[in-house]
């Protein structure tokens, strides 16, 4: 069976995809398994551009189909922040906890009608040819007043989704893969797969 890389080191994006992309003819393999230890700077100005440049970097190196994506959250009384550079809105080094403190204390006085937001990621699959393709999702919803649920990582916590009454960490791998920004960007990669040039990796 063929190899699809995982080409991220966050543990609780592999979970999710390993969870999404189950149904595909191939083997996922994290950068770990395959040995690989780059960095690559995300120097990019939105998130494809930081997608095609992790994928693209990654299969390159790797030799195999990559796939990487870049998600952000994007909060409308913040004018899109913290958007492309969610991973890094506390700082370097910030823990997720310290993350979903720092955005609520930006919010702190914003009325609940004006927390809305939106979840956004896009998927790149780049082949060790520099062949690429990107698929896209998002997911909107409302910023908590606090921190609500253990599954999940990242804002999830504090990502309300009015329509469940729950926030996005208080929601099952499975039926957050059904609605969230990754999981309707990933159920387009199963499309592109069947398609030239990405085919022939199968």
């Amino acid at each position: 069976m063929s190899r699809l890389l995982l080409a991220t080191n966050n543990q609780g994006k592999v979970r999710e995809y390993q969870s999404l992309l189950k149904s595909l003819p191939f083997r996922l393999v994290t950068l770990a398994e395959q040995g690989i230890t780059t960095v690559v700077d995300e120097v990019g100005e939105s998130l494809e551009e930081n997608a095609r440049l992790k994928a693209t970097v990654y299969a390159a190196e790797s030799r195999l189909l990559a796939l990487a994506d870049d998600s952000g959250l994007e909060v409308d009384a913040l004018a899109g922040e913290p958007g492309r550079l969610s991973a890094r809105y506390a700082g370097e080094g910030a823990s997720d906890r310290d993350r979903v403190n720092y955005l609520l204390s930006r919010l702190k006085g914003v009325p609940w009608l004006e927390r809305t937001a939106c979840f956004r990621c896009v998927i790149a699959l780049a082949t060790p040819g520099g062949e690429v393709a990107l698929c896209s999702g998002e997911c909107r919803g409302m910023i908590a007043f606090q921190s609500r649920g253990e599954l999940g990582f990242g804002y999830d916590p504090v990502f309300y989704l009015p329509e469940l009454g729950k926030t996005m960490a208080e929601l099952p791998l499975e039926i957050k893969n059904q609605i969230s920004h990754r999981g309707q960007a990933a159920s387009k990669v199963s499309q592109v797969l069947q398609k030239p040039p990405f085919l022939a990796f199968a």
